[in-house]
C-alpha cells in the first residue's frame, strides 16, 4: 500500500474509534436541544407523500427533516426540509450531483460514506452511524457520540429529533412497504399492487439499490417508539394508509390546523 495512503487511512480509523472528540462532534454538538419543547415533521418518501400537503407544512414553518432523493418533489412546492439526511451510499452515489446542487443549510451523511465509498457531499456535516447487531436496535440521546444504525433513515431522523429537543413528531409520507422487499429469511416478496415511492422516477436504479427487510424496518419503529415513550416525546402516525401501525394514527388534516 502506498506510505501515504496508509497513513490517511490510519487517521480516517482513529476518528472514527475517537468520533466524539472530533471535530465533527463539536459540530454536532450545536444542535443539543435548539428546539426543547417543539414539534416536527418526519417525511417520508412513500406514495402517500403529497406536495399539498407540505406546502401546508411550509406555511405553518414547521421544522422538518427528509431524506435521499426528495428533492423530486421540489419543483411541485415551495416548501424544502429543514434537515437533509441520507444513509444510503449506493442511493447517494447514484445522486451526488443532485444533493449538492439541493440549496439546503443542514445535510448530515454519515461519516464513513465519505471516508470509504468516495461520496462527498459539499458542506456535509458528518455523524458515526453505529450498529448494535441486536435484534432491535440501540437507539441513541447523543447523536455527538454515536447514531444507532437500523437500516430505516427515518429512525436516524428520530435520534436527531429527539437530541434537538422535539417533544412531539409527526410522520407523514411513511407508508412502510414496497413493491419488492425481503423478509428475516432473506426471502425476496414481490407486491405488485404496491408502489414504492411518491415519483416513479425515485428509483429507476432500482435493480442497483438494496433490497428493503420490512421485518428489520418494522422492529427499528418499534425500538423508536420504546426510546421516545421513556423520554415522554410523541410520535404519532399521520401518513395518508400505508401499513405502519407501530405508533399512534392521527389524521393529517385535522392535526395541521392545530399546530
Amino acid at each position: 500500500m502506498n506510505p501515504i495512503k496508509s497513513i490517511k487511512e490510519r487517521q480516517k480509523g482513529y476518528v472514527i474509534r475517537n468520533f466524539s472528540k472530533s471535530k465533527y462532534a463539536k459540530k454536532l454538538k450545536l444542535f443539543h436541544n435548539i428546539y426543547r419543547g417543539e414539534t416536527c415533521f418526519i417525511i417520508g418518501n412513500g406514495p402517500s407523500l403529497k406536495a399539498e400537503d407540505l406546502e401546508m407544512i411550509y406555511q405553518k414553518g414547521i421544522p422538518t427533516f427528509a431524506f435521499n432523493r426528495i428533492y423530486l418533489m421540489f419543483d411541485k412546492t415551495q416548501w424544502r426540509p429543514t434537515y437533509y439526511i441520507s444513509q444510503d451510499e449506493k442511493t447517494l452515489k447514484n445522486c451526488t450531483k443532485e444533493v449538492n446542487q439541493m440549496n439546503l443549510s443542514y445535510k448530515f451523511i454519515p461519516i464513513f460514506i465519505e471516508f470509504y465509498h468516495d461520496v462527498h457531499i459539499d458542506n456535509a456535516i458528518l455523524f458515526h452511524l453505529v450498529s448494535s447487531g441486536t435484534e432491535y436496535p440501540e437507539m441513541s440521546d447523543d447523536i455527538s457520540s454515536f447514531v444507532g444504525d437500523s437500516t430505516t433513515v427515518a429512525v436516524t431522523a428520530a435520534q436527531f429529533a429527539v437530541y434537538m429537543g422535539f417533544k412531539k413528531i409527526y410522520l407523514i409520507g411513511v407508508d412502510h412497504s414496497f413493491s419488492t422487499y425481503q423478509n428475516d429469511k432473506g426471502e425476496i416478496i414481490q407486491d405488485n399492487n404496491a408502489r414504492d415511492y411518491f415519483t416513479d422516477e425515485y428509483n429507476k436504479d432500482k435493480a442497483e439499490l438494496y433490497v428493503p427487510n420490512i421485518d428489520a424496518s418494522t422492529r427499528a419503529f418499534i425500538s423508536l417508539k420504546r426510546f421516545c415513550d421513556e423520554k415522554v416525546i410523541e410520535v404519532y402516525n399521520a401518513t395518508r394508509g400505508g401499513n405502519l401501525e407501530v405508533f399512534p394514527r392521527v389524521d393529517f388534516d385535522e392535526e395541521i390546523k392545530r399546530l
